[in-house]
Formats: structure tokens, C-alpha cells, sequence
């Protein structure tokens, strides 16, 4: 369905989707960011469209106007977009990128006759290239036809579209913050405490990046609970307990994060995870440890 596009805020979810659509025989309009430079930065990695810094009412000439900005800043380029388009945004469809936001950030276009949605590719971008996109999640919600737009793009870039309720948008993306962001907290904690033992880095990285993949690979295939390892699967809170104790040699954060993850691991995980969350209460963090810096960025 190639169509116009006008993209907002071309940082690396707005320019990698920008490029992904162009190589589909879309049409590229205004790319937008704040200023010249990065506008021709922009659109030299896209392949196409207009450099802009700044809104423009060059943005109407597209059909479809993705807003890929900052979360802060889509309400205040939604209201901008309708000061400068007014009755020309009729009929347009008008989308955001944001995982946490819903569609009524937009309220400023959607007054003025614009379709709104949101359209979320749950999926980590780094701007230096355009990431397969085939099998990835798009969350999608919104007004009708803006679903249905959304829904198009996301099938010709080869993802896969779930629509979401508008409301329940934060829990989702609390759920994409853990399973990416924080998943990384807890493997760079770990690295660094293999790093306070004396090894290298790299030594670290070997020990345990292949552990979690596997685990990972295991919750992929065989499902959460044959995928559970460890102490806590076993029931040894004896074992626990003494990593709590080795722990209070750590920075607090370190011993706090191990004690909340054993409950989060009880409750999502345990068949009895009442029995185990007052086995593991016994044991919680009773003082806070002693601070000490350890490998850090070594």
C-alpha cells in the first residue's frame, strides 16, 4: 500500500522506519527534526524525502505523518501540527511511535478532522542501521482507519500487529522496560560482580552471556517453569540466604535487587509461591549492607 509519509522527529525509530517504508515504493515528504544538519543526516539515511528544521507546513503534503519524537514533546508538536494545518490535517492520518503514550496525546490534531493512532515497534534501535523488523511486535491503537493504516505498514515491514487497549499502554511498555532494560541491569550487575573477583570483562562476558541465552532459548522453548534454574527452583533457601550474605560486601543496590527478584521470581514462578514468599521473607535483607565499589566499567 505505498503511500506519503511525513516523519517528525527523525531520530533512529523515525529514520529507520522512514527507510524501510521508502524501500516499499512509499513516498517520502518533510523529515523534520530540529535542525538543518540532522535533517539532511536524515534524509541521506533514508534515501529520500525534504529536509526541514522545524514544523513546516510542507508536512501536509503527505497523506500519513509519523510522529517519532520524545514522549515529552508529541502533545507540543500535535498542538503545533494543528496551528499551522488546520483544516488541512482533514483526513490525514496522524500516528506517534510512543510505547508508553496512547492516542490522545494527539487530541490537538484529531480536532481538527485528523485519524490518530499510536504505533509502537517493540524493538531496540541503535541508528547506526535499520534492524530486521520481520516477526517483531507492532503494537497498535487508535481511532479506526488509523488502526487499519498502522496495521498495513506494520505487515509490509514484516512485523506482526497486536492491538492493545489505549489505557493499558503503560503496563505494556513496564513490561518491554523489564524484559529489555532491566534484563541488562541484571547482566551488567552480575558482569560486574565476576569483575570484583579479578577477572576480565571479557572473561565475565563469556561466563555469563551463554548461561542466559540459554535460559532464554529454554523459556522459549520448553516454557517458563522448565526453564527455571538455580537455587530458588530448587528450593535451597539455605543457598539464598548465603548469597544475601555475600552480597552486603556489594554496593546495597546489588543485595536489594537479588532479595526483590527472589520474590518476583517466587510469585511468577513457584507453583506454591505463597509457601515460598514466606520462606524467602524469613530471609529478606535484614540491614543494609556495607557499600564497596566493585569492577565498575573495568
Amino acid at each position: 500500500m505505498p503511500d506519503s509519509l511525513a516523519i517528525i522527529g527523525a531520530g533512529r525509530v523515525g529514520r529507520a522506519l522512514g527507510r524501510g517504508l521508502r524501500e516499499l515504493g512509499w513516498k517520502i515528504g518533510a523529515v523534520v527534526t530540529r535542525s538543518e544538519v540532522s535533517a539532511r543526516r536524515a534524509v541521506r539515511f533514508i534515501g529520500a524525502g525534504k529536509a526541514c528544521a522545524g514544523m513546516t507546513r510542507q508536512i501536509l503534503g503527505s497523506r500519513v505523518i509519523l510522529i517519532a519524537t520524545p514522549d515529552d514533546e508529541i502533545a507540543v508538536v500535535a498542538q503545533e501540527l494543528a496551528r499551522i494545518g488546520e483544516e488541512e490535517l482533514r483526513g490525514r492520518v496522524v500516528l506517534h511511535t510512543s510505547g508508553a503514550m496512547d492516542s490522545r496525546v494527539l487530541d490537538a490534531v484529531r480536532e481538527q478532522g485528523a485519524i490518530v493512532g499510536s504505533m509502537h515497534p517493540l524493538q531496540s534501535f541503535s541508528g547506526v542501521a535499520v534492524p530486521s523488523l520481520e516477526g517483531k511486535v507492532f503494537t497498535i491503537e487508535g481511532e479506526t482507519h488509523a488502526v487499519r493504516v498502522a496495521r498495513q505498514i506494520a505487515r509490509s515491514l514484516g512485523g506482526s500487529p497486536v492491538r492493545i487497549a489505549g489505557s493499558k499502554k503503560l503496563l505494556y511498555h513496564a513490561a518491554a522496560a523489564m524484559a529489555a532494560g532491566h534484563v541488562l541491569a541484571v547482566e551488567e550487575a552480575a558482569t560486574q560482580l565476576l569483575l570484583s573477583l579479578g577477572m576480565r570483562r571479557s572473561e565475565a562476558v563469556r561466563a555469563l552471556l551463554p548461561l542466559t541465552r540459554q535460559v532464554l532459548e529454554n523459556f522459549e522453548t520448553l516454557g517458563p517453569h522448565a526453564a527455571w534454574t538455580g537455587p530458588l527452583s530448587r528450593g535451597d533457601f539455605k543457598v539464598v540466604r548465603a548469597h544475601l550474605e555475600a552480597l552486603r560486601e556489594s554496593p546495597e543496590e546489588f543485595a536489594q535487587a537479588y532479595d526483590a527478584l527472589s520474590h518476583l521470581a517466587a510469585r511468577a514462578l513457584a507453583k506454591n509461591a505463597a509457601g515460598m514468599l514466606a520462606e524467602l521473607q524469613k530471609i529478606s535483607v535484614e540491614k543494609k549492607p556495607k557499600a564497596k565499589a566493585i569492577g565498575g566499567n573495568a
